[in-house]
């Protein structure tokens, strides 16, 4: 056995020999500092911000030392310190004070929010990376080394000559100002003065006034994009890319050059939120409505309040960019907080492709090829026309061959006679598989009229490849989508299939981009469908040449019989009209972002019991209890008692409550639902109650 001396008979450090220390339990009843003597031999060491080891209920665990102090409120004698674990001071106070904020914000712990902000430690990293900056002059160029260097001199403003207030907004920045600005990016845009060049410019800018700059943006190829624009602007080895999927090393090392001020700019996914950004000066984001901003791990913040705490804790610049707007976001602007910073009506109109509307359904003796790719003659006209100068984009809202299938007599969904989930197709020559339990529907029954043959609700983009490859015989055909998504593509005629958020860049643009099955964007029962539908089919339509250079997207499947405001929102390009609209009927019925709502999910007896110990004040309006549905899936059909996805019946009895306050009320609500969760975990509930403030799932 390995001896080693008591920590007991070390004598405490002179000087602060108390360290208040954040215990890394998972309780929310034991969220709060807990005091720990000083030994003298770790008294340089245990610094706030480092990680320590100490005892807790028996054995050994991890923890972060928040601050030190001269003497304890406890009373009596205090455990000393296990470990020093690393001297890097890895919780900053800039981050300490973001992470409290957003705990509070989202009712959850303050380690919960830790375990987001500072990643995993990587030993090898830390002793392999140099800790002081370097000295070169190209490093104090940019204002890495120590903090204290400049750029020569601010950028020009590029694509922010497009906007009326673009040049002001980048002036506010260089003095050291603090604007905050929604800023909606024009599109069709050749790659010089697209969005990913405005942003590089945006920062450039921040670091030429001596501060620093965080830009987020949903996934790896905006990171790439973001990175590349960088790179042409500052040079090579001026900022970060931080990302989840770096792995552990790469990622530490990347975060700790932020750390210890070797850079100063970092470009990354939501990973980046948190990173330890030196006298911060911008926070950007980019598709404010993409939902993998949403971190999926308690207390679940989405990147637009962690910056937004960020920028006004920091006194930093605040940036969110789009091709669209949400409704959060218009809250913002229409509040006076933030100011819109987008081109005037005509250069959006001269920008954007020219949009048709096609109805719904093919005809096959009218339509003729048409009717085999399942596209309105409207489309496939303009898909062949534009396949004369350059690629064509089909945007598809499914993926896989079949996802949706219905009985062929009465039109009934068709379903698994098992757990009832939904039947799919996943090749031509295949059988019904359920999507939930995996069971193949070898001899299928329709549960409504007994039929035995299915008929296709929606179609992939696996079938949709093959159905246009028929239809335009020798016209390659690319497909992008899960497991298999293109950066890019050539300027040579072409076909891209694509799922949403899929969409490779094509080189000068798509000569034209059509988007299929439009009702199948419209047909999730979620508060935010339609601003949801409008992002995604402008995301799309954004990487089409504009109408001045013949670019046109044509909108398949929108029903003829009405006017949809999101329809007319693509057609005239105006995601502003669309999200004030979209926001001033919220503020009617009282719906986020016009009120703060949290959502309850657990059994009904563990729901109630957990509303009572949270003493919830009269102002609080409680809608429910009403039948929990896992994210993602579809309502359990009448008599089903499991959720979807949930064949086996794990939910079969969880319920959900939503509570509703006023804006003003909102921290109060917090505070409740923080209490109960700690008097539940005193209590040693039993049962748990998941607990998520803001959410979408379930307002339908």
């Amino acid at each position: 056995m390995r001896s080693k001396v008591p920590s007991v008979l070390q004598e405490a450090a002179e000087v602060d020999p108390v360290a208040l220390v954040l215990v890394d339990v998972g309780l929310p009843h034991l969220d709060r500092p807990f005091e720990y003597s000083v030994p003298a031999p770790m008294a340089d060491l245990a610094v706030p911000g480092v990680r320590v080891k100490v005892r807790f209920a028996g054995q050994d665990v991890d923890g972060y030392v928040l601050a030190r102090a001269a003497t304890a409120d406890h009373v009596g004698k205090l455990a000393p310190l296990r470990k020093v674990v690393s001297p890097e001071a890895v919780l900053t106070p800039e981050v300490l004070a973001l992470s409290r904020v957003i705990a509070s914000r989202y009712a959850g712990t303050l380690g919960d929010v830790v375990r987001l902000a500072v990643p995993p430690r990587h030993a090898t990293a830390e002793k392999n990376l140099p800790k002081e900056p370097p000295t070169s002059e190209g490093a104090q160029a940019d204002g890495a080394a120590g903090g204290a260097g400049r750029l020569l001199g601010a950028p020009e403003p590029g694509p922010w000559a497009n906007y009326p207030a673009g040049t002001s907004f980048l002036r506010h920045i260089a003095s050291g100002d603090a604007p905050a600005a929604s800023w909606l990016a024009l599109p069709g845009q050749q790659e010089d003065v697209d969005w990913p060049a405005a942003m590089a410019v945006a920062a450039a800018t921040s670091l030429a006034a001596g501060r620093g700059a965080l830009i987020v943006v949903p996934d790896h190829r905006d990171v790439d994009r973001v990175d590349a624009a960088l790179q042409l602007l500052l040079g090579a080895g001026r900022h970060v890319r931080l990302t989840s999927g770096q792995g552990p090393q790469a990622r530490y090392t990347a975060w700790l050059k932020v750390l210890r001020g070797h850079v100063r700019c970092v470009v990354g996914t939501r990973a980046a939120m948190f990173a330890p950004v030196h006298d911060l000066g911008l926070v950007a984001w980019w598709d404010d409505g993409d939902d993998v901003l949403v971190e999926p791990r308690a207390p679940y913040p989405h990147v637009r309040e962690v910056l937004r705490a960020r920028a006004r804790l920091e006194g930093a610049a605040l940036l969110t960019g789009g091709f669209t707007r949400t409704t959060s976001v218009q809250q913002w602007v229409e509040s006076g907080e933030v100011r819109s910073v987008c081109a005037d009506h005509a250069t959006r109109r001269m920008a954007a492709p020219r949009v048709v509307v096609a109805g719904e359904g093919s005809d096959a003796e009218r339509d003729g090829a048409a009717a085999h790719g399942h596209l309105p003659s409207a489309a496939w006209r303009a898909a062949k026309s534009a396949l004369e100068h350059g690629p064509v984009l089909i945007q598809v809202p499914r993926r896989g061959y079949l996802p949706s299938l219905s009985c062929q007599a009465c039109r009934e969904p068709a379903r698994c006679a098992r757990c009832h989930g939904p039947l799919a197709l996943n090749a031509a020559d295949a059988v019904p598989t359920c999507g939930w339990c995996g069971k193949v529907a070898a001899a299928f029954e329709c549960g409504s009229c007994g039929g035995r043959k299915v008929r296709s609700n929606v179609v992939g983009a696996r079938r949709t490849a093959e159905e246009l490859g028929r239809a335009f015989p020798g016209v390659t055909v690319h497909r992008s989508g899960a497991g298999d998504v293109l950066t890019s593509v050539s300027g040579k005629p072409s076909l891209v299939i694509a799922t949403p958020g899929a969409e490779p860049i094509a080189e000068n643009g798509y000569a034209a981009t059509l988007l299929l099955d439009a009702w199948a964007s419209l047909d999730r029962p979620t508060l935010d469908v339609s601003e949801e539908a409008l992002r995604r089919w402008l995301a799309a339509a954004a990487l089409t040449r504009g109408a001045s250079q013949g670019g046109v997207t044509v909108l398949c499947g929108a029903p003829m019989h009405t006017t949809l405001p999101l329809v007319e929102a693509l057609v005239r390009w105006d995601p502003v009209w669309f999200a004030a609209r979209e926001l001033a009927e919220r503020v009617e019925l009282s719906l986020p972002p016009a009120v703060r709502m949290a959502q309850l999910v657990g059994s009904r007896v563990a729901v109630q019991r957990g509303v009572e110990m949270a003493g919830l004040a009269d102002s609080v309006e409680q809608l429910g209890p009403l039948p929990w549905v896992p994210a993602g899936s579809a309502t359990p059909a009448a008599g089903v008692g499991a959720g979807a996805s949930d064949p086996d019946g794990e939910n079969v009895h969880k319920i959900q409550l939503l509570l509703r306050v006023g804006l003003d009320d909102g921290p109060a609500l917090t505070v409740a639902l923080t209490h109960m969760k700690a008097v539940r975990s005193a209590r040693k509930e039993r049962e748990p109650v998941g607990v998520r403030v803001d959410p979408m799932d379930g307002l339908g």
